[in-house]
């Protein structure tokens, strides 16, 4: 089996779904001696003006203020130091391959929600990162 050095978990900063990912990378940090980073994506919220006021911009600011809370307390509760804590904007899939890359990952741990039907054919961020990165990626069924 390969070893892995540079581990990347997709978190969703929420505690239900976040336990089977973050079991799975604490084994492999273990069993490898790997660090391990965390990333979350505020996905952009599309700017919607009534009377002239847009409110997308202040909705997705308190939405990053209140991320950038949440992966504290996260990071502080299962010891990942500030600096491998990453919360930034934009499409899920998109942040989590690009930090993937920057942190030259060879593992990114991700959930997948197993949807079927119409949200298939929408595709799914566990999908898409499966699809699109340039290491091995671990789905993580999550229970609804």
């Amino acid at each position: 089996m390969k070893g892995y050095k540079n581990i990347l978990v997709a978190v969703e900063l929420n505690s239900k779904t976040d336990a089977e990912p973050l079991k799975h990378a604490e084994f492999f940090a273990k069993e490898f001696g790997a660090d391990v980073v965390l990333v979350h994506a505020v996905e952009h919220i599309g700017s919607y003006g009534a009377y002239g006021i847009g409110v997308g911009f202040e909705i997705e600011e308190i939405l990053i203020e209140n991320s950038n809370k949440e992966m504290k307390k996260l990071g502080e509760t299962i010891g990942i130091p500030e600096d491998k804590r990453i919360v930034k904007t934009g499409p899920a899939k998109f942040v989590i391959l690009e930090e993937a890359d920057k942190i030259n990952a060879d593992l990114i741990i991700v959930g997948s929600h197993g949807r079927h039907g119409i949200r298939v054919i929408l595709g799914s961020t566990a999908n898409a990162v499966l699809h699109g990165a340039k290491c091995d990626v671990l789905a993580v069924r999550l229970k609804e």
